[in-house]
């Protein structure tokens, strides 16, 4: 078995694009609808391969993408040498930490998909991310982002632990194919996070296979602690939505999707 922590990793970002949860997820019109209706400026955090990045670029969004994988930005780098010269030049890619970043340049919109901001385990960890966020938007710019809203029963429950396949096989071009599992290896309610592993079986055209886990933890927030999180870096939320149609939030969203205005500025 080989071992790779986090989303640094090159093989993992060669596989992200073919992962079925990721290249189905139905969150990439609502951001793209959202990116046209602002005049300037996009910061988009986590930017991965380009999932959303590059359609928005193709759409005519000026865009800066960050992620602090190497190896994802080298992907969506890559991927964007397809692309029309005028595309590639709306896109600025940067391998940085979403914590701690410093571009010079002020944003009307700033966006981290898919569940970036979980990423951040501590509190430290999530004002830096917000209040630099902060410094690059303008005032009354918008940040936009989601997070999966907790379901209790599976806070802390063991049945989770136990390896559960996610989709059926996929066939590469290159003759290879691979399926994925997932699992919590360990949950931490005191520091409302969860240990994950997502399990990768690859095979090879030659009948060679490897089992590879890619782990992290996974911080879970509520509504109200991540209201009270965005009050304290200068935010206030002005929609929140349960789902990327834009519904309400109710007990039964799988999402919390959030929309919050700059009202002042942070050091």
């Amino acid at each position: 078995m080989n071992k790779f922590g986090g989303y640094d990793d090159p093989l993992f970002a060669e596989l992200y694009d073919f992962t079925p949860p990721y290249n189905a997820r139905p969150d990439i019109d609502f951001y793209l609808n959202l990116a046209g209706s602002i005049e300037g400026k996009i910061l988009e955090l986590g930017c991965g391969t380009g999932r959303i990045l590059i359609p928005s670029a193709v759409a005519g969004c000026r865009i800066v993408g960050l992620d602090n994988s190497e190896f994802m930005v080298a992907r969506c780098r890559e991927k964007l040498q397809s692309q029309p010269k005028e595309v590639q030049g709306r896109v600025q890619l940067v391998n940085g930490s979403m914590t701690d970043f410093e571009l010079g340049k002020m944003f009307a919109l700033v966006t981290a998909p898919f569940r970036a901001f979980q990423h951040l385990i501590s509190i430290e960890e999530q004002l830096s991310c917000l209040r630099c966020v902060n410094r690059h938007l303008r005032v009354g710019g918008r940040l936009v982002f989601d997070v999966f809203q907790v379901d209790p029963s599976r806070i802390d429950n063991p049945a989770y632990t136990k390896e559960t396949e996610e989709f059926a096989e996929v066939i590469l071009s290159d003759g290879r194919s691979f399926r994925r599992s997932h699992r919590t290896i360990a949950f931490h309610r005191a520091e409302q996070y969860n240990d994950i592993e997502l399990i990768f079986y690859v095979t090879h055209p030659d009948g060679r296979t490897e089992r590879l886990v890619q782990a992290f933890p996974f911080r879970y927030f509520f509504r109200y602690e991540v209201e009270h999180l965005l009050a304290r870096a200068g935010f206030e939320v002005i929609q929140l939505f349960g789902n990327f149609d834009k519904s309400e939030l109710t007990n039964d969203s799988n999402d919390m999707i959030f929309v919050a205005k700059k009202c002042e500025s942070t050091l």
